[in-house]
């Protein structure tokens, strides 16, 4: 088998010098306000992106081109972030109808605003979809329903970003961010620091201004940790508000996919975009009922009366963020309701990994199924594969939850399903819907361990930034009961109205260790 190389750092070069002269206007530009764009420009919100596109101020194609730069002169080379796996060789010609869109006064949503895809949502043009495994070579048959929904409200696929393999669900222990496909996704504030979470290319390349935003997808963690680590907005949504068609699996129970972004409102107004029922997605049937027009709720007046939950650790600490949100939030007229705890979750959280085991072997067959990968049809396959190619895909760690996944029975197990039943009611209805209920809460705050909880109920999460701590950011975590999308919303455009927290990396090469 043969694997492809990166191009070196002179190629890297050249392309990079090629794309900057694109960015030169031709002199026969007819509107006075052009301008070419600037690195200024790769942090603009969709907001103002898009008002300076309806100006003629900049233009789709440039601004593509500039992402497209900045990922050959950051990810590809200087900091070499490798958070970027593939460019859409198609993003210039969706940049150019989205200039004509705005010509005919018919731009929509997301009209020319470029967005990178986690490695595992299935893009059915000429980028391969991975998981950043080197098992997957071709590309897949057809677009992911929310790369449809993304196209058809005018976003530019810029490309595929790196990951964890396999959504982290191959080895124990594995390393964050690192794939065969992609190598190492460093952390674009501290290089050598931990990047966490699976969406890590997700969340780097947004930090790093390589794009406007990006999609993640998670099934514990996946999107929350990795925008905590690096200073972005991250929504984990309602899993059945967004479709997984199209999407590598990992947990037909948990797995659901959320924006990243700068802003809460950038993530709104993605997240507006892909919530929805789709019939290719049986879990999505109740979203239509609930999905909503995000943007609405970012308004830091309506947190003005919540009463919001403050988990603590056990020991009775609070995480710098937590503490920074929490001043914030009362600052603002929020009522915090202090140290909250949350019922016993202690055998769902024991049975969580089994359950994952089961539901993976059963999924991933139903998603190859769908590639033309004829060697590859199921779990066993993939082991196989990474036996052969071990000197590639196993030089770091093994694959000891594929060969546990490999023993375990189906979902339609008795035992399993007891296990499913008893997470969800017991981290759900008696566990955050209980307590909400008990100290007539909208919403809470806490730790990073709430996010496993949150998991096992299928319920929304999202993350923001709160301030540095040093060089490195803080964040919080805002969890709140099934469909709470909109509460959550609000309450981050609270904080971020006051924090204004994001700052753009520095790439320093190191810290020390605090």
């Amino acid at each position: 088998m043969k694997f492809r190389k990166k191009g070196s750092i002179a190629s890297h070069a050249i392309a990079a010098m090629a794309l900057a002269a694109a960015l030169t206007p031709p002199s026969s530009f007819a509107n006075p306000g052009y301008r070419t764009p600037t690195v200024d420009d790769a942090y603009l919100s969709i907001e103002d992106l898009q008002r300076a596109y309806a100006m003629g101020e900049l233009t789709p194609t440039d601004m593509t081109r500039l992402f497209q730069q900045r990922i050959e002169s950051i990810d590809r080379s200087g900091p070499t972030l490798n958070s970027v796996l593939e460019i859409n060789p198609d993003a210039i010609a969706a940049a150019t109808a989205a200039e004509a869109a705005y010509r005919g006064g018919r731009s929509t949503a997301l009209t020319g605003i470029p967005i990178l895809l986690k490695d595992s949502i299935d893009t059915g043009d000429r980028m391969r979809t991975t998981a950043g495994s080197l098992a997957l070579e071709r590309p897949a048959n057809r677009d992911a329903t929310i790369v449809t929904k993304l196209r058809n409200a005018g976003a530019i696929i810029l490309g595929k970003a790196n990951l964890s393999e396999w959504s982290n669900f191959r080895g124990w222990p594995s390393i964050n961010g690192w794939s065969a496909r992609g190598g190492f996704t460093l952390h674009p504030y501290v290089l050598d620091r931990d990047p966490i979470g699976s969406s890590t290319g997700s969340g780097a390349a947004v930090a790093a201004g390589l794009a406007t935003a990006s999609i993640g997808l998670e099934t514990a963690g996946s999107i929350v940790s990795p925008a905590l680590a690096m200073g972005l907005v991250g929504i984990k949504p309602t899993v059945g508000l967004v479709s997984r068609a199209g999407t590598v699996p990992v947990s037909r129970t948990q797995d659901t996919v959320g924006p990243m972004a700068r802003s809460v409102a950038d993530a709104a107004a993605v997240l507006t975009v892909i919530a929805g029922t789709d019939l290719a997605d049986p879990v999505t049937a109740d979203a239509d009922s609930h999905a909503s027009d995000y943007t609405q709720y970012v308004d830091a007046g309506r947190v003005k009366g919540m009463r919001i939950g403050l988990v603590r650790h056990q020991d009775g600490t609070l995480d710098p963020g937590t503490e920074k949100a929490m001043r914030i939030l009362e600052n603002s007229g929020a009522v915090i309701v202090d140290a909250v705890t949350l019922p016993p979750t202690d055998t769902a959280r024991n049975d969580h990994l089994p359950m994952l085991l089961t539901e993976f072997k059963q999924d991933i067959a139903a998603y190859l199924a769908t590639r033309d990968e004829p060697s590859l049809r199921s779990l066993d396959d993939l082991i196989a594969f990474n036996e052969r190619e071990a000197e590639h895909e196993m030089q770091y760690f093994g694959q000891e939850m594929f060969l546990w996944a490999s023993q375990m029975g189906t979902p339609d197990d008795p035992q399993h399903r007891l296990r499913r039943e008893n997470a969800l009611r017991t981290t759900g209805p008696e566990g955050i819907d209980a307590t909400l209920a008990a100290h007539k809460l909208d919403a809470l705050i806490g730790p990073m361990p709430v996010v496993e909880i949150a998991a096992l109920a299928g319920y929304p999460v999202m993350t923001l930034p709160t301030h540095f701590e040093g060089e490195l950011p803080e964040g919080v975590l805002i969890f709140g009961t099934k469909w709470s999308e909109p509460t959550l919303i609000s309450i981050a455009s609270a904080v971020e109205a006051e924090a204004k927290a994001f700052r753009r990396p520095k790439y320093l090469p190191t810290l020390p260790v605090r």
